[in-house]
């Protein structure tokens, strides 16, 4: 089993490194898992509560922000792909976010029979209203921290970051 030498700003206070060494590694490492489970469906929720008077889904939100990552306006079978759900699903998103002027449908100059996906105006605006939102969620969760103890979670997590790939951010 590997080890990794943690820097001395981000180490335990004594009394929980005391605790850490009672513990084998797979309570530890099971104890982290429910504390980052735990601790993302804190954000998700105050995410949801705060997306809510937007009237912009999760869903909806994921898919607003694959659209202003992509260069230009993407197929629905990229999309799907993007957000590693079955197309039919894209286009319920798609009906919804169309209907509240967030994106439009457009032909594909090069094929009449492909249909893409375009974020209008008021999507982007919207976009900007979600990212706020996001980032008020997060602040209001990480507000016990402060700014070394922030700068030092953001140094981990980066490391655990690095393993996973993220078709969609935002």
């Amino acid at each position: 089993m590997e080890s990794r030498t943690v820097p001395l700003d981000v180490a335990p206070a004594p009394d929980e490194a005391a605790a850490q060494v009672t513990e084998r590694p797979d309570e530890l490492t099971g104890r982290l898992a429910d504390q980052l489970l735990g601790l993302s469906r804190r954000l998700h929720r105050a995410q949801r509560r705060l997306m809510e008077p937007i009237g912009v889904t999760p869903a909806q939100s994921r898919l607003l922000r694959v659209l202003s990552h992509c260069s230009e306006p993407p197929r629905m079978a990229d999309v799907a792909q993007r957000l590693e759900v079955v197309p039919r699903a894209v286009t319920t998103l798609v009906d919804a976010l169309e209907a509240g002027g967030l994106v439009r449908r457009v032909p594909d100059p090069h094929n009449r029979r492909v249909i893409r996906i375009e974020l209008r105006d008021e999507g982007a605006r919207v976009l900007m209203e979600l990212r706020q939102a996001r980032r008020t969620a997060a602040a209001d969760l990480l507000a016990p921290l402060d700014d070394g103890q922030r700068a030092a979670l953001t140094a981990l997590l980066a490391v655990l970051d690095e393993e996973e790939p993220h078709p969609a951010r935002g």
